[in-house]
């Protein structure tokens, strides 16, 4: 409608506003009313480590086989450049390393299956702490090949080695005794077998002492 005091311009912006703010306020409430009938979520928002490794897709299950981890090794190097490869081998190197270091300290989680155990640790203590005449056996062998050779030396070569493989076994007989009795006394509840245990005690009786893995703990002549 146009008053007498407003000129034909003024009434036209008054409209053109009108207009404006019914479209605004048509446009709220279509807001709202979207927002009622939009469902919610139902669930959190996923964190960005979730959302990648879905992205990614499932982890491959490990390998079952040696031949197929050796194919997934050679299908990882072929899509690797030459400074990655370098890199991942040095990685790996340093892992086996770390691995020895701690395998070799008696680290109970890095040892072969035939290490551990407390049986096997006291086992390896009884008999680091010993100085056993199956010790002997590497160096001594050495000595009789060489006197073998000699024909002048080689009954009496004979005659020792059969000497000391008697005394050998003797001190090694007295050493499974020791062994299996202290264990049984600290050990009670073990599984180990007496001949087991012996035989372990021997096998590490005959290694020479900076041979032995893991290294020894105590030294000569210590109580264990």
């Amino acid at each position: 409608m146009k008053l007498p005091w407003k000129s034909d311009a003024t009434s036209t912006d008054d409209t053109v506003d009108d207009a404006q703010t019914t479209d605004d306020a048509d446009g709220d409430e279509a807001r709202v009313e979207k927002a009622k009938l939009t469902p919610g979520k139902g669930r959190p928002t996923p964190k960005r480590r979730e959302a990648e490794n879905k992205r990614r897709g499932p982890v491959a299950p490990p390998p079952t086989t040696r031949a197929e981890a050796r194919a997934r090794k050679k299908a990882l190097k072929s899509t690797m450049s030459k400074d990655e490869r370098k890199e991942l081998s040095a990685k790996r190197r340093e892992a086996r390393l770390e691995q020895r270091e701690k395998m070799m300290s008696g680290d109970e989680k890095y040892l072969m299956p035939r290490d551990k155990g407390p049986a096997r640790r006291l086992t390896r203590d009884i008999v680091d702490s010993r100085r056993n005449f199956a010790g002997l056996f590497m160096p001594f062998a050495v000595f009789l090949i060489v006197a073998i050779m000699i024909p002048q030396l080689a009954v009496i070569a004979n005659l020792v080695l059969l000497v000391f493989v008697v005394f050998m076994a003797i001190d090694s007989y007295i050493l499974g005794r020791i062994v299996n009795k202290r264990v049984r006394e600290r050990h009670p509840d073990t599984q180990e077998s007496r001949f087991r245990l012996g035989w372990y005690a021997f096998t590490r009786a005959m290694q020479l002492r900076m041979m032995r893995a893991p290294k020894p703990l105590v030294k000569p002549g210590d109580k264990v």
